[in-house]
């Protein structure tokens, strides 16, 4: 499989730009931007993970920060799930207008907090957005807004991570699309224990595939 792996600098909005990477295997069957958690990057090595996976079932990927170093020096602003969604808003809007991705439908891998900022900008997306994936997410902290989610969601839960279940729970409960929780056995809030990441890629490469659809 040829991969092409571009380093990207992504303008969204006066003087602000957004470091990102994106993954363009050949005959690639759709798009997934990443969401990450707060504090990390796109240098997330559980994400960049799950997206070399992803790329080997065939899908683009485009890891990217939701704010810059500065930004990032404000605590605060990890937790503004506004700001966030509207960063990852502005980045799917720009990367629907390059050639190459034009022709890709779309969806959104969100980890920890991450989770709700794809749900939140999903919502102002519409269908724009076909699928999206929660790794160990916080989508309670985008509650109000996930009535308004139209993509198919799957929401993905270690079983001894056990506060997390419960918000998902909660927050399956609000979602009206077609949505899943899958809780892995053995599994912790990171994912760290031997194998349980791959499931995670596994069911996210499996829900992309189902509903990804050009």
């Amino acid at each position: 499989m040829q991969i092409i792996r571009e380093a990207l600098t992504i303008p969204v909005g006066r003087h602000i730009h957004l470091e990102g990477e994106l993954i363009l295997p050949d005959e690639a069957t759709g798009l997934v931007l990443f969401s990450h958690g707060s504090g990390s990057s796109r240098l997330s090595p559980r994400n960049q993970k799950v997206a070399r996976l992803l790329q080997r079932a065939g899908l683009a990927t485009l890891l990217f920060d939701l704010l810059t170093e500065e930004e990032d020096q404000r605590y605060e602003n990890r937790f503004d799930i506004a700001l966030l969604a509207g960063r990852l808003v502005s980045v799917t809007r720009w990367a629907g207008n390059l050639n190459e991705l034009q022709a890709l439908p779309i969806g959104y891998f969100g980890a920890s907090t991450g989770a709700a900022s794809a749900l939140m900008a999903a919502a102002r997306l519409g269908e724009y957005v076909q699928a999206v994936v929660c790794r160990g997410g916080r989508p309670d902290l985008a509650l109000p807004d996930l009535p308004a989610v139209t993509a198919p969601s799957l929401l993905i839960v270690g079983a001894l991570d056990h506060e997390v279940v419960q918000l998902n729970e909660t927050a399956l409960a609000r979602l009206s699309s077609p949505s899943r929780l899958e809780v892995v056995p053995g599994a912790g809030h990171l994912f760290e224990e031997p194998g349980k990441l791959e499931q995670v890629a596994q069911l996210a490469a499996d829900w992309y595939r189902r509903y990804l659809q050009a």
